[in-house]
């Protein structure tokens, strides 16, 4: 099979999210020297770079998908199920998304923008200003990325149902949100 960027990026991608990234063994895995790659991408950087837009892309997509049509509590609870269900899945790619992305990288910044403005729209449904959608949006991304990140460590050892926990999380959020405030 030809090499391409695009293969690439999608054997990097795999080889995130089982934990064993790294140019060697991407050039292993495709059957290529290093340098090879070079051709293809423009290094470890470029390829953090590319599997973040991978990452906010198939996000984008899944929240989009799990949300249409959906407002209030259920669109909420749709986004949490897609996120959660996408760090699962793809840790490594999920890993690569938690930076902001430089303003100065307006392909990265556009991606980044199509996530946020996702959720953005989902929180404007609860009523809220402006200036409070932006904290809430915070608020939810750091509650779901804390939980989500916990569980993948394994930092849940009670013997009480995990999916359950995540559903009462899910819940506040939107006990918080549907109050009108996220102070």
């Amino acid at each position: 099979m030809r090499l391409t960027a695009d293969r690439v990026v999608a054997e990097a991608a795999d080889l995130a999210d089982r934990g064993t990234l790294s140019l060697a063994a991407l050039a292993e895995r495709l059957g290529v020297k290093v340098p090879s790659l070079y051709k293809h991408v423009g290094g470890l950087d470029d390829l953090h770079r590319r599997l973040a837009l991978v990452g906010m892309a198939e996000l984008a997509a899944a929240v989009g998908t799990a949300t249409v049509g959906r407002s209030g509590r259920d669109a909420l609870r749709a986004c949490a199920s897609a996120f959660r269900a996408y760090a699962k899945e793809h840790p490594g790619r999920y890993a690569a998304i938690q930076r902001a992305p430089d303003r100065a990288d307006a392909t990265l910044a556009a991606a980044g923008d199509t996530l946020t403005n996702l959720v953005l729209a989902i929180l404007h449904g609860y009523g809220l200003d402006d200036d409070e959608t932006v904290h809430a949006t915070r608020a939810v991304r750091s509650a779901l990325h804390g939980f989500v990140t916990l569980e993948a460590a394994g930092g849940f050892g009670l013997p009480v149902e995990i999916d359950t926990s995540y559903e009462r999380l899910v819940d506040l959020l939107d006990a918080g949100l549907t109050s009108g405030t996220t102070r």
